[in-house]
C-alpha cells in the first residue's frame, strides 16, 4: 500500500546524503518533497501541515547541524515523527478483571467486519483465550450466515439465534430482530459457557446514519464493552477522517483496525486516522486469509515507509510456524555435515509456505523497495511448481539426486507437469545449495572467513576500485587472420634478435652462468 509513497521519500533523501552538510535551503526542499509525497498518498491536510512543521523544527535544531551525518540524521527524525503520526507505541486490548472481555466492533458496510471478527478470533486463539462470536448485524443480507462460516473457519463458536435480513424471498419482518436484545443474552451465553472473550460484530453503515448510529449506541451500553474497535477500510483515504470523526461522536470507540492494508491505494487512511481522532491502531488486516492479521506496531509501519524493513514482525511470523525440532534437526546435520538432501529442503520450502505469501515475506527485508519490480514480477506459483517437481520423486531420489538420469528426468516431468529444463534448472540450483551447506559445515560456528560463497555476486572477491581486465571481444575471421600473421612477423623478429618466448637471451653462454650446487644434474651437465 505503502509503495508510492515509500519510493517518493527514498528518493528525497537518497538526494540528501550526496551532501556533507546541508543548509537551510536543502532543508526547505526536503520538506517540500515531504510534504507533495504525503498530500499526494491522500494524507489529511492537517496531519500534513503538522507533520512537516515539526520535521522543519526539529532538522533545523542543533540535533541536525551538529550531527556527523546530517542526512542520516534528517531520515532519523522523519522516522520519529512517522512513529507519532502513527499512534507512537503499540497499545495491547484491555481486558476484563473478572468474566468475559466484550469487544465491539463497529464500522462502515463494507469495511470488512465480519471477516475481521473471525480474525480476531484466530488471533485471541491463539494466545490462549476462548472467544466466542455475536452475530448482532440483522440488517445487512446474509450477515449472520457469513459470520457462521467465518467461525466455523476460524474454530469458534458462534452465537446466532436470529437468522436475520436473508435478501430476497425472505420471510417479511424476520429481519426485524432486536440486535440489542441479541448482544445482551450472547453477553449471558459466553459468561454461562466460560468463554473469556466475547466479539460482537454490529451493522455497518451506507454512511454517517443516524438510525444505525444510535442502534450502536444502545448495543454498547447493553454489553459495555471493553473495547469497541472502529474497523477501517485502509483503501477510502481522507474520507477515513469525516468518518471516523462522525462515529466518534455517535458511539465512540478506543481502538482503531486498519482492514485491506495489502490494497494498492495510496494508504492516507493509516497515516490519518490515528492522529485525528486521538485512538490508537492496534491491529492491522493484511490479507484475505484468517490469519493474514497482526498487531499493529507504529515504529515497524515506518520502517516499512522508509524501506528499512520489518525484520521483527518476519521473526515472529517465522515462531509460530517453523517446528522447533525440525529446525534443531536441520542445524545438528549441518553441524555433523550431513548431505542436505532434497526431502530436507522439501521440509525447509513447506514450512514457508506456511508463514504466507513470498513476496510479503521478501518485502520484510530491508532495502526491498530498490528490486519493487522484481518483486512484483515473482510468481508465486514458482514454489508449487519445485514442491511438485520434489514430491514426483522417490525417496532414493531425493536422498541422492545423481541417481536422476535422463529417463529419470522425463518421468518427474510428466509427474509434475513441468518440463525436463526445469527439473535440471532446479538440480543445478539444489547443488549449489548443497556446496552452500557443506562449507557451512566446514567452517563452523564462529569460524572467521566461513561465510559460503554466493556465486557470481557483483564486487566479491576484487579490491575495491580496481581496474579489471577487459573480456576478449569476438574477433571476425579477418581479424583472426590478421592477428595471426602480426603473431608471425612477431615471432621471426624475436628470433631475429636472441629473445625467446619466456624472455631468455640466447646471445649469452649458459655455461658462464653461477648455479647453485647440484643443479647441474638438471641441465644434464
Amino acid at each position: 500500500m505503502f509503495a508510492s509513497l515509500s519510493d517518493r521519500l527514498t528518493s528525497t533523501f537518497k538526494n540528501l546524503r550526496s551532501k556533507g552538510r546541508l543548509s537551510e535551503a536543502d532543508i526547505d526542499a526536503t520538506i517540500r518533497e515531504i510534504r507533495r509525497a504525503l498530500l499526494d498518498a491522500d494524507v489529511a491536510v492537517s496531519v500534513v501541515r503538522d507533520f512537516t512543521g515539526a520535521v522543519r523544527e526539529r532538522a533545523l535544531s542543533a540535533e541536525v547541524s551538529g550531527a556527523l551525518n546530517p542526512a542520516q540524521q534528517v531520515v532519523k527524525i522523519v522516522h520519529d515523527e512517522l512513529v507519532t503520526v502513527l499512534g507512537g507505541t503499540a497499545r495491547p486490548l484491555q481486558r476484563a478483571k473478572t468474566g468475559p472481555t466484550v469487544i465491539m466492533l463497529a464500522g462502515l458496510q463494507g469495511a470488512g467486519k465480519t471477516t475481521l471478527a473471525g480474525k480476531l478470533a484466530v488471533h485471541l486463539r491463539e494466545q490462549g483465550h476462548t472467544p466466542m462470536l455475536i452475530a448482532a448485524d440483522l440488517q445487512r443480507p446474509n450477515a449472520v450466515q457469513q459470520l457462521k462460516i467465518v467461525g466455523e473457519r476460524a474454530g469458534v463458536p458462534v452465537y446466532a439465534p436470529h437468522p436475520g435480513n436473508q435478501g430476497e424471498g425472505a420471510t417479511p419482518g424476520l429481519s426485524a430482530g432486536d440486535p440489542v436484545a441479541i448482544a445482551r443474552a450472547g453477553y449471558e451465553t459466553a459468561k454461562a459457557r466460560q468463554h473469556d472473550t466475547v466479539i460482537v460484530d454490529t451493522a455497518g453503515r451506507l454512511g454517517v446514519d443516524a438510525e444505525l448510529m444510535e442502534q450502536a449506541a444502545d448495543i454498547r451500553d447493553a454489553v459495555s464493552p471493553h473495547e469497541i474497535l472502529f474497523v477501517i477500510d485502509a483503501m477510502i483515504g481522507q474520507d477515513a477522517v469525516a468518518t471516523a470523526r462522525a462515529f466518534a461522536d455517535g458511539v465512540g470507540f478506543t481502538g482503531v483496525v486498519l482492514s485491506k492494508l495489502d490494497g494498492d491505494a495510496r494508504g492516507g487512511a493509516a497515516l490519518s486516522v490515528a492522529k485525528v481522532t486521538g485512538q490508537p491502531i492496534l491491529f492491522a488486516s493484511t490479507g484475505e486469509n484468517l490469519t493474514d492479521f497482526e498487531v499493529f506496531h507504529p515504529d515497524r509501519m515506518a520502517n516499512r515507509i522508509l524501506d528499512m524493513g520489518d525484520v521483527l514482525t518476519l521473526i515472529e511470523q517465522a515462531e509460530k510456524v517453523f517446528d522447533q525440532q525440525e529446525a534443531e534437526r536441520m542445524a545438528q546435520k549441518v553441524a555433523d555435515g550431513q548431505d542436505f538432501t532434497l526431502a530436507d529442503f522439501l521440509s525447509q520450502m513447506q514450512q514457508l509456505k506456511n508463514m504466507g505469501s513470498m513476496k510479503k515475506m521478501l518485502g520484510m527485508l530491508p532495502g526491498m523497495g530498490q528490486m519493487r519490480e522484481a518483486l512484483d514480477n515473482f510468481d508465486e506459483r514458482e514454489v508449487n511448481r519445485i514442491e511438485a517437481i520434489i514430491q514426483s520423486m522417490t525417496p532414493a531420489e531425493r536422498d541422492n539426486p545423481k541417481v536422476i538420469n535422463g529417463s529419470r528426468r522425463a518421468r518427474i516431468a510428466r509427474g509434475s507437469g513441468t518440463t525436463v529444463q526445469e527439473i535440471n534448472q532446479l538440480l543445478q540450483r539444489f547443488e549449489a545449495a548443497q556446496k552452500m551447506m557443506k562449507q557451512m559445515a566446514k567452517a563452523g560456528p564462529g569460524v572467521g572467513g566461513g561465510m559460503p560463497t554466493m556465486g557470481k555476486m557483483p564486487g566479491v572477491g576484487k579490491r575495491a576500485g580496481a581496474r579489471q581486465p577487459k573480456k576478449d571481444k569476438k574477433l571476425t575471421p579477418q581479424q583472426r587472420a590478421a592477428a595471426a600473421r602480426k603473431a608471425a612477423r612477431d615471432k621471426q623478429q624475436g628470433n631475429s634478435s636472441g629473445g625467446a618466448s619466456f624472455g631468455v637471451r640466447k646471445d649469452i653462454d649458459a655455461s658462464s652462468v653461477e648455479l647453485p650446487s647440484g643443479f647441474d644434474k638438471f641441465l644434464g651437465r
